[in-house]
């Protein structure tokens, strides 16, 4: 297989068929050796019956219907795990993405890189949304290196080898480039064209903001100390021994010429708060290097069928 388009789908009934032939339209002049890959994350609409006519019509076409939703990262997982082609391409079923891009992607890809992904440059969003991308695009490439102007663009081109190397849960999807970098590939970008939503309503809210902040958190520790975590642990616990050392030498210098040794309430609150949060912290942390080595499995998400 060449060329397999990943395709995650949350209730876009009304998107999928224009989709389908734009992007059939667009492949005839790229290769015929390709498959369709349409992950439904639970949707509650029609979406899983009209790929299954399409697939009908087409059987180049697979279905993967979750038995709810389990989340984007999660579809994508699905969807790579699936994927046979030794290109792999990525866009939302929502319709905001062109699938003309997709030679612009393939080009790039061909002049070495591992992974192209989309700058939506004029983004056809509510203004919310904008401001919001803008931020999380400022200061995540800042605090990673990655310097990708649009971290979480949908719309990317991958070689095989990235996907099947890529361990995906949570929000982690809007953090692909920079996990790629960590794991040794290559990164570009290219500026893609962004339409107007057609069909349904956005997915975004505000609370997938707190998630991909504290995703980020995930991501940063994943790729400074996941393979060094004494680095991490080890300053936290100086850090805490130095302040108790220098709080015990206090007082023992105090006892020393005689003034009395008082057990002061407010001393112990303070290492009680400092030792529960350092536990969280650290078994925070210990999860997250449990939950990632163990990420990419099946049950990472439900499969209700298959098709294709």
């Amino acid at each position: 297989m060449y060329l397999s388009i990943v395709i995650p789908v949350l209730n876009e009934e009304s998107s999928l068929q224009p989709l389908y032939e734009e992007l059939v339209e667009v492949l005839k002049h790229v290769t015929e050796d390709y498959e369709l890959i349409f992950v439904d994350d639970g949707s509650s609409d029609q979406s899983s019956q009209i790929i299954e006519i399409l697939h009908q019509n087409n059987h180049r076409i697979k279905l993967i219907q979750f038995r709810k939703n389990f989340g984007k990262s999660a579809a994508l997982s699905a969807g790579f795990n699936e994927a046979e082609g030794k290109i792999v391409i990525t866009l939302d079923a929502d319709l905001q993405d062109d699938p003309h891009e997709i030679p612009h992607f393939m080009e790039r890809l061909e002049k070495g890189y591992d992974l192209v992904s989309g700058w939506k440059v004029k983004r056809q969003d509510a203004k919310t949304r904008i401001i919001v991308s803008r931020i999380f695009n400022t200061v995540v490439p800042f605090l990673t290196g990655v310097k990708v102007h649009d971290l979480n663009c949908g719309f990317k081109c991958y070689r095989r080898e990235v996907v099947k190397d890529l361990k995906l849960y949570g929000e982690l999807h809007r953090f692909i480039p920079v996990l790629a970098v960590w794991k040794g590939f290559t990164v570009s970008e290219i500026p893609v064209q962004h339409r107007l939503r057609k069909f349904g309503k956005s997915k975004f809210g505000l609370e997938r903001l707190f998630r991909g902040f504290l995703d980020f958190i995930t991501v940063y520790f994943l790729t400074h100390y996941l393979k060094r975590p004494l680095h991490l642990f080890g300053g936290i616990g100086l850090t805490s021994l130095t302040v108790g050392a220098v709080i015990s030498f206090y007082f023992a210098f105090q006892w020393v010429f005689g003034v009395p040794l008082h057990l002061r309430p407010i001393l112990v609150l303070g290492w009680i708060l400092i030792l529960v949060g350092l536990q969280l912290l650290l078994m925070g942390l210990i999860g997250e290097m449990i939950t990632h080595q163990n990420s990419g499995r099946r049950d990472a998400y439900e499969v209700k069928r298959k098709i294709g």
